[in-house]
């Protein structure tokens, strides 16, 4: 009888997991599918009509799912159609050097407000202001179920507890963003570095179907977030994927982060407009200006651009090298001007050679800075989605 005990137990154990497990399954068909039918489901998950019912029925009673018109057949009973219940809403949070916005989305990735604010230099102060914009957007959506709150940032936290440990280009250091917003608000808090957030949106709502994705963000600094076999990759302290931060020249300029020659200082957006100014007396201008500026025809604006590219493309052969993945997905403002930094940056990664032979795709993502908060989005909604530890794709 003692022997028998422990045995029940697991048993237990493993019949919720598969429970739980084939609700994600089929909650996910739900969201990749909608609207989809219970037949639908069936047969796409291989799972039995009856186990298909009964966890349709327990989404529907947990208001994830709603049924909506039904569909015409040649014959036999007219199927109802699933779909997600987009009352279910989500509050994101994407934290920049610059600005911080909020906005309400719901579990589609569709957002039905925002709102921008300056970043303020001091943590706290920069945390209560937020604090005051999500308590306004929670009164103001008083009627919708709010899941949780993402936060994305140009730095990196701590796995498990989501504290903030390195975010130099927002000169904030070891500061519990998390745990303030939950304390103040009641709900729970994803937080993660914005290039993972954006392999999270690419994955989640651009539909890129490679498991094997490296996303380079492109803006202040430089930021890059690791898709590998279908597993957001963090590392053992949540520092996985900070190319930005690897010095390219020890004898170059000084990067916000205290060393030299990273390869941010030499490819950011910031980088650019070093090169510019260089020869140039016009202080005043930003990389948007400095886009429009080579469009318009002024050769050094044009210089500077084509230096950024050569350095963007020299980096890159680092993840190349070590990472070999199918696509690179770049994604920042030097994508309105693709035309000139695509072959430039593709030149560069095939320059040195390829292991294999065999050079991934470059893919800019026009996502007109829409990527990083449809990324805390899904950073909230994989809790519920995720049909095993990590597997987002």
């Amino acid at each position: 009888m003692m022997r028998a005990i422990p045995s029940k137990r697991i048993q237990v154990a493993s019949n919720v997991g598969v429970r739980d497990t084939n609700k994600r399954v089929v909650l996910n068909l739900i969201r990749k599918k909608q609207p989809i039918s219970r037949a639908d489901l069936a047969r796409l998950s291989g799972l039995q009509r009856s186990t298909i019912s009964l966890i349709v029925e327990d989404l529907i009673e947990g208001d994830w799912v709603l049924e909506g018109p039904t569909g015409r057949l040649p014959r036999g009973r007219r199927p109802t159609f699933l779909r997600l219940n987009d009352d279910r809403a989500i509050i994101g949070v994407d934290i920049r050097p610059l600005q911080i916005t909020v906005a309400l989305s719901d579990v589609n990735g569709k957002f039905s407000s925002q709102e921008a604010m300056p970043t303020a230099r001091n943590p706290k102060t920069a945390v209560d202001e937020l604090i005051v914009r999500i308590q306004r957007l929670l009164r103001s959506c008083s009627a919708r179920k709010i899941e949780g709150i993402g936060i994305s940032l140009p730095g990196r936290v701590e796995p498990g507890s989501g504290r903030l440990v390195f975010a130099p280009n927002l000169g904030w250091t070891d500061y519990d963003i998390a745990q303030a917003v939950e304390k103040a608000t009641g709900f729970d808090v994803e937080m993660e570095n914005a290039a993972n957030a954006c392999v999270l949106a690419a994955v989640w709502f651009d539909h890129f179907d490679s498991r094997n994705i490296v996303v380079v963000t492109v803006s202040e600094g430089i930021g890059a977030g690791v898709l590998v076999n279908g597993r957001l990759a963090r590392g053992f302290s949540g520092m996985a994927g900070e190319f930005g931060h690897v010095p390219l020249d020890p004898d170059g300029p000084l990067c916000s982060c205290g060393s030299r020659g990273c390869w941010e200082v030499f490819a950011s957006n910031r980088a650019a407009l070093r090169y510019y100014f260089e020869s140039s007396a016009k202080s005043e201008l930003n990389f948007q200006d400095l886009l429009s500026l080579a469009d318009q025809g002024d050769g050094r604006a044009a210089k500077a651009l084509e230096t950024m590219a050569h350095y963007l493309g020299r980096g890159m052969r680092m993840i190349v090298a070590g990472l070999d993945p199918e696509q690179i997905l770049v994604i920042g403002d030097l994508t309105r001007s693709w035309h000139r930094f695509g072959p430039v940056i593709q030149a560069e990664v095939q320059a040195q050679g390829l292991p294999g032979g065999v050079a991934p795709k470059l893919v800019p993502v026009h996502e007109d800075g829409m990527a990083r908060l449809r990324g805390t989005v899904a950073l909230v909604l994989q809790k519920h989605f995720g049909v095993g530890p990590e597997v987002i794709a």
